[in-house]
């Protein structure tokens, strides 16, 4: 009995002796890679109370659908507690491939004639004073989504008379026909976003082009339109792109900025490549007055339809 206990004793010390050999030559290295922390400055407060939970029920009562929610936006308490929301029209599959953008690419699916009533129906149920509306890129369109836009225009206008009214537009691939649908309708703003400087645009949103875009707002300005831009920082850009970007824009005549943090939605999507500070936000609003926009809004929490309803003013 002696011999066994001894015997197991020796072939259990040869085993973690060998096990320990394996661990040490042969087991494949695991890098742990750091996960950048968001800075205290992009933290918020969970929405609640007041006019959001009002409008918070209502669009779960009616089913209803906004960008605010899907998006995770991180202004939505303060803008439904001022009656301002985004809506999205034109499907849920957009024909490009931004890579700051989470919603899914692939065939544009057919249009919903019923979406235009249907916007300004959730509009009129959550007592919206202003709307937001954007859409998908369609370029798999023959009229690019854009008589759409103004059916969806019109809608609201009919059943909404005292709401008013941004159009966040696609580049409608700076088509001029498709472009002036949306200026038929004369919505209050129509707003186009840059998104990032230049050097950049390739790679953050691939199939658009900075020069087109700005022909885009130009014509829209040169149309009447009061026009507005936005800009995501934190991608890679430097101080002296945004000012050339932000003079560019002026150029053409844009009347609103906004300029707020690029956060990363996903793994697969472009990385982050800094926090830009509150104090860089409020250096680069301080150039967007010198150069004499109307109006500005510059901060890590930004988006391009935070505090929409001022933008009027």
């Amino acid at each position: 009995m002696l011999y066994l206990h001894a015997l197991r004793l020796e072939l259990k010390s040869t085993f973690v002796r060998l096990m320990a050999n394996k661990i040490e030559n042969k087991a494949p290295v695991k890098i742990v890679q750091k996960t950048r922390v968001k800075p205290d400055w992009l933290k918020v407060d969970i929405a609640g109370g007041g006019k959001y939970s009002e409008m918070k029920s209502l669009v779960k009562e009616h089913g209803l659908h906004t960008i605010c929610e899907s998006g995770k936006c991180p202004n939505i308490g303060e803008c439904w507690g001022v009656g301002t929301a985004t809506f999205m029209i034109g499907g849920n599959t957009c024909t490009r491939s931004c890579q700051f953008c989470n919603v899914a690419t692939g065939a544009g699916e057919p249009l919903d004639a019923t979406e235009p009533f249907k916007v300004a129906q959730s509009i009129s149920i959550m007592g919206i004073k202003h709307a937001v509306v954007t859409s998908v890129d369609r370029d798999d369109l023959k009229d690019g989504g854009s008589e759409h836009w103004a059916k969806t225009v019109l809608e609201i206008r009919k059943w909404n008379p005292e709401t008013t009214l941004e159009t966040l537009i696609p580049d409608f691939q700076g088509n001029t026909d498709q472009l002036d649908n949306v200026i038929a309708v004369h919505p209050e703003i129509v707003s186009h976003n840059i998104e990032t400087v230049r050097r950049l645009t390739k790679e953050v949103r691939i199939q658009a082009k900075y020069d087109r875009s700005m022909e885009v707002l130009k014509y829209l300005r040169d149309k009447g339109m009061k026009t507005k831009s936005g800009l995501m920082l934190g991608m890679g850009e430097t101080d002296e792109e945004i000012r050339e970007t932000l003079a560019d824009l002026r150029a053409v005549g844009v009347d609103i900025i906004t300029m707020g943090q690029y956060l990363q939605p996903t793994a697969r999507h472009l990385k982050v490549d800094r926090y830009v500070t509150p104090e860089e936000f409020a250096t680069y609003k301080d150039w967007a007055d010198a150069m004499g926009y109307e109006f500005v809004e510059s901060g890590p929490l930004v988006r391009s339809s935070y505090h929409a309803e001022k933008h009027l003013k």
